[in-house]
């Protein structure tokens, strides 16, 4: 008892602690925390006391703080933080934590704390006002800021309740703690689940809105400002805007909010100075998020949170701020390229890029070198992770560089290559080639996902959006496509994956993408030796075809007792994505005709001829709209033009009568030729 005095005191070193351990190992404190039986005239809790304050001792020395006989009492120091309190047991609690936290700093400490209901108990010492519960809260936010994923898998509702407490304290308070509550409250709020899946977390999310409505509507130092910031950011990544209320004082302070972050950024980034620069990164970054939801709310026709005046000037103001940050990314230096907050920078970008393309046209066409540059050197360093997913607030903390930086510049990139003078940039600076690479990349990644071809991904995405920008191309630059050898590889790939991925449920637009692609470059790349009746150019026409002949069918018409044409059901839910693909495709597949001999032979093994004759005879003509009768009747007149057999099966089939009933004059005209 005498060494448990000495160890209370404080006053050893670490070679003295090791020397009682070995002295008294771990059996003796065992049998200390096991004993019921105080000695006569002491309080209960004698034994345990004492056990706990050698542990404790033991703990201090990090060897034994992981020690599977340290690890197994994490359940007695749950029960010790939770059991009642009385004056005599504070120092067994001033234990635990010690053990506690000297666990925590292991390498397999916070695994076991979090599978051993650790969570649990520091959440009711904290909720309870508890002695020490300061010291609980500080564990827990070690412990989240490991594992967040799991405590919230197995302690959602006891995180729910410190939650509820914080925020409760964060809107009565007036005093400076409501500023460092806005510090802590960020680590309780779970990206999943969603907090307003349930009453407590809406609850707990329209205090936050509360709170941080009063904070921002008052007179703020910078030290105060950023952190109510940060936690604004914070709850937008979790829940998007849906923890703002709607009318009128909701849409006030989104409003606030965004312009708060745009003269945030503005203030940052204009001058920036780079010392002050590094310190404030992670704010800028936090308005970044501000910024995109500010964005998304302008684009939001269905429920708007924002009215148009509102939308009106926060796109003006917004405008400002991306002044800004083309003003920041043309002063990166190369060696700067590996900060994280760069990659913050091109990522919002890449958000206004998209949605907004004749603002600031000038600025982005002269910075397009840049991204260029940065997309392709983050891609060719990182290959591998490039198909890791992407974080989507980017932390400056660490050295984990996110490599996709391309992901979020497509959007923007499809907008810019239908136009002349930011095309021929992006053409000169490479990125045709960057892209054919990426999209090769990306269709490897999707196709080796497990469960192959999961639900729509952003990687999908990626593919389709790429795929827009190469039929601009293919409209507007037929020279590029025929010399720049990487369309010969892009072509190739388009041959082989397109059967694979058709007979795919879940996956038409994309489908359509490659189809369309496909049929469009082929037109071009028609003497390319992959596209001479190989196995691969058959397997892909069939399944162009198919996809072409299989969107239209019959149902019965509401208005009449007759049948009307209409989209197929298995077309029907993606149409408004696919229709202007399955035009093009027609028409491309119309000029496809002529260039390759064989290709009549495929429509006639598909049966299509006889497929379109039945559903024009059955159908009311009216049913059937002229965009569609034209379609129709271009790849028909190519076919009747170029191959007997199918003028023959078109004649077979009342094709001169039905012609005439949809008026598809150049049709009957070939049909009449002898």
């Amino acid at each position: 008892l005498q060494v448990t005095k000495a160890v209370r005191a404080g006053e050893l070193d670490a070679k003295t602690r090791r020397q009682i351990f070995h002295a008294i190992g771990f059996t003796f404190p065992n049998r200390l925390l096991a004993s019921r039986q105080p000695p006569a005239g002491c309080p209960e809790h004698t034994f345990r006391a004492l056990g706990l304050t050698l542990l404790a001792c033991f703990c201090t020395d990090p060897e034994l703080a992981g020690h599977s006989q340290i690890l197994n009492k994490i359940p007695t120091f749950n029960d010790i933080l939770v059991s009642s309190c009385n004056p005599d047991s504070t120092s067994m609690i001033d234990d635990v934590y010690q053990c506690l936290s000297a666990v925590m700093a292991t390498s397999r400490g916070p695994r076991e704390l979090v599978t051993k209901g650790t969570v649990s108990a520091l959440c009711q010492a904290y909720v309870n006002c508890s002695y020490g519960s300061d010291r609980a809260l500080t564990l827990l936010l070690g412990l989240l800021a490991i594992a967040e994923a799991k405590c919230w898998q197995r302690d959602a509702p006891h995180l729910l309740a410190v939650l509820s407490k914080l925020t409760n304290d964060f809107l009565k308070t007036e005093d400076m703690t409501k500023f460092e509550l806005c510090e802590v409250l960020p680590h309780f709020i779970p990206l999943s689940p969603p907090l307003t899946q349930d009453s407590q977390g809406c609850e707990c999310l329209h205090r936050l809105y509360k709170g941080l409505a009063n904070i921002l509507g008052s007179k703020l130092s910078q030290s105060q400002r950023d952190p109510a910031l940060k936690l604004a950011a914070c709850l937008v990544q979790a829940c998007g805007s849906e923890w703002i209320p709607a009318g009128n004082a909701g849409s006030k302070f989104l409003a606030l909010l965004v312009n708060l972050a745009c003269v945030e950024v503005r203030l940052m980034l204009e001058e920036p100075d780079p010392l002050e620069m590094e310190g404030k990164k992670e704010v800028v970054t936090a308005c970044y998020v501000l910024i995109e939801m500010g964005i998304q709310e302008c684009l939001r026709e269905e429920k708007p949170l924002l009215e148009e005046v509102q939308k009106v000037q926060l796109v003006r103001i917004m405008e400002e701020a991306f002044g800004a940050v083309i003003f920041y990314l043309r002063q990166v230096k190369q060696e700067e390229l590996q900060d994280p907050f760069i990659f913050a920078s091109v990522r919002i970008l890449g958000a206004w890029m998209a949605e907004e393309t004749s603002s600031l046209k000038q600025e982005i066409c002269e910075l397009l070198p840049f991204l260029v540059h940065y997309a392709k050197k983050l891609f060719k360093e990182g290959s591998p992770a490039a198909s890791l997913p992407q974080p989507e607030l980017v932390s400056t903390e660490g050295s984990g560089l996110p490599q996709d930086a391309l992901r979020f510049l497509l959007p923007g990139f499809c907008h810019l290559t239908a136009e002349d003078r930011p095309r021929d940039i992006l053409i000169s600076e490479g990125a045709p080639a960057l892209l054919c690479e990426y999209f090769l990349h990306q269709w490897e990644v999707l196709t080796s996902e497990p469960g192959s071809l999961t639900p729509l991904t952003s990687t999908e995405m990626s593919l389709q959006t790429a795929c827009g920008i190469f039929l601009n191309l293919v409209v507007t630059a037929p020279d590029l496509i025929r010399q720049d050898k990487t369309f010969s590889s892009l072509m190739d790939m388009l041959l082989k994956s397109l059967p694979l991925l058709l007979p795919q449920k879940d996956h038409l637009v994309l489908a359509a993408n490659l189809a369309t692609l496909g049929l469009m470059m082929a037109r071009i790349l028609a003497s390319s030796a992959v596209l001479q009746g190989t196995p691969s150019a058959q397997e892909f026409f069939g399944a162009a075809i198919h996809f072409l002949s299989q969107a239209h069918t019959t149902q019965a018409d509401p208005g009449s007792d007759g049948l009307a044409a209409a989209v197929s059901p298995a077309y029907a839910s993606a149409w408004a994505d696919v229709r202007e693909l399955w035009f093009l495709g027609m028409q491309a597949l119309a000029g496809c005709v002529p260039l390759f001999p064989w290709l009549p032979q495929a429509v006639l093994q598909a049966r299509w001829l006889e497929g379109l004759s039945e559903l024009l005879t059955r159908v009311a003509p009216a049913s059937v709209d002229f965009e569609l009768i034209a379609a129709f009747q271009g790849v028909l007149v190519e076919l009747a033009r170029a191959s007997k057999l199918c003028r023959d099966v078109i004649l077979s089939h009342h094709g001169g009568e039905w012609a005439n009933l949809y008026g598809m004059a150049a049709l009957e005209q070939c049909l009449s030729e002898q």
